[in-house]
């Protein structure tokens, strides 16, 4: 018997996530809610107009949905697998309690202290004298935080004193103007984290988990810079690629050992079984020693589109396995090329993106899984009736698309990308020229 799946989420991971568990001979359907303009492309997805938690369990419960997949950190900070659970939905991702390792970072670090993870030193503050006299005690560069979900945009990382003195004065400020970006404040109101500026080479390493058991993804790579050679502002991501040269089998060895295994017995031992996926952002230095620099309780966005394009395992079988306690006996299978994924994002990104430009030039939708090439949706709606023909995309948030290939090296992978996003137009779009350099360097 074939099986109805759920995707939630309106992002690219989400899109990434769908297409691959659609491809599953053992699916019968995939819901994404919202979804986007490319899943609403997609034949084989259907989008799902429905963000509301409860709104949704009882969606799922009346269509039977046998599995679903939670994409993004806001669903799982307000609870939705606890609400799934509690109805006896099948779900994968982490409760609340357990989400609370990317929803506050004060939480985090505490917990990292707490079970010797490595991790940079730090301290948190909701008192602004007190932040800047740290700040002026440390010196630069160092690193700005808020405490909070902030779609990867929360983060300064001060290269002067009053770069990072003016980023305390706008997490801090008490008219909420931080929230413009985006910043979810924990209960007690607005702090940030101030820790050192680690030295080395960042990589996203992730893992899923079923409680006790663990299976490393493949590893993978992102550039959160706006700009060419990383300059300009953070960004969610502007592009990524699979492998990471830097995670050497000793690397991931040594993240596995230091990092990952002890989380997953530190929250359980703190009483917190952690399912879902553990997003590890680590900062590798000279000698291939990885530290702490978050962790995300999701897949990444962008790294998900090139690890899905890299999967050759079934994902709804995983998934299933995930959810079951039996993640000990799933062994992924890859393909061994690299992916490179290429973020296109919107005139503005990412302080002011502007809204409903046409895209056109997309390449006729690839759905299958011998596809050398994706183009994954992020910040995409299908045109209103009456604007614009049928079928017609528009943009609809910062980052619009990621353009994903694969290649025999991460060169051709490159190569390949470019070539399809050189197609693509919306007025304003932006992308760097220059994903992959440091694996192309290596």
């Amino acid at each position: 018997m074939r099986m109805k799946v759920l995707v939630v989420g309106g992002g690219g991971r989400e899109h990434a996530l769908a297409w691959k568990l659609a491809q599953s001979p053992k699916v019968q359907a995939v819901y994404v809610a919202p979804g986007n303009g490319g899943t609403a492309l997609d034949a084989r997805l259907e989008n799902i107009a429905i963000t509301d938690v409860q709104a949704l369990r009882a969606w799922a419960l009346n269509e039977k949905i046998a599995l679903t997949v939670v994409g993004p950190e806001q669903p799982l900070a307000a609870g939705i697998v606890d609400e799934f659970r509690a109805h006896g939905l099948r779900v994968f991702g982490p409760t609340q309690a357990a989400a609370q390792l990317e929803s506050s970072k004060a939480f985090s670090k505490a917990f990292m202290k707490r079970h010797g993870i490595p991790t940079a030193d730090y301290e948190t503050f909701s008192e602004a004298a007190a932040a800047h006299a740290y700040v002026d005690q440390k010196g630069a560069p160092i690193v700005v935080k808020a405490d909070g979900l902030a779609a990867g945009k929360g983060v300064v990382v001060a290269m002067s004193v009053q770069e990072a003195h003016e980023a305390i004065d706008f997490m801090l400020a008490p008219d909420g103007s931080a929230n413009s970006l985006g910043v979810t404040h924990n209960a007690g109101g607005a702090r940030v984290v101030i820790e050192e500026f680690l030295q080395g080479e960042e990589a996203s390493f992730i893992v899923m988990c079923d409680g006790k058991n663990v299976a490393a993804l493949a590893t993978s790579q992102d550039h959160k810079r706006l700009l060419d050679g990383d300059a300009g502002p953070n960004t969610g991501g502007m592009g990524a690629y699979s492998p990471a040269p830097v995670v050497t089998p000793q690397v991931h060895a040594r993240a596995m050992r230091e990092i990952i295994m002890p989380t997953i017995k530190g929250m359980a031992k703190d009483g917190i079984e952690f399912t879902g996926f553990l997003y590890a952002g680590l900062m590798i230095d000279a000698h291939g020693h990885p530290k702490t620099l978050e962790f995300n309780c999701r897949m990444g966005d962008p790294e998900t589109q090139p690890i899905m394009m890299r999967l050759k395992s079934d994902l709804f079988d995983v998934m299933m396995a995930a959810t079951s306690g039996r993640l000990d006996q799933v062994e992924l299978e890859w393909d061994r090329r690299p992916a490179l994924g290429v973020v296109m994002a919107a005139h503005g990104y990412p302080l002011n993106p502007r809204k409903a430009d046409l895209v056109t030039g997309l390449p006729g939708l690839n759905t299958s899984e011998s596809a050398d090439a994706m183009v994954f949706h992020a910040g995409t709606v299908s045109a209103p009736q009456g604007q614009g023909a049928r079928g017609d995309v528009l943009t609809a948030g910062g980052r619009v698309l990621c353009v994903t290939a694969l290649g025999t090296t991460v060169k051709e992978a490159q190569q390949h990308a470019y070539k399809v996003a050189a197609e693509i137009h919306f007025d304003g779009a932006q992308y760097r020229t220059d994903i992959g350099y440091r694996a192309i360097k290596s």
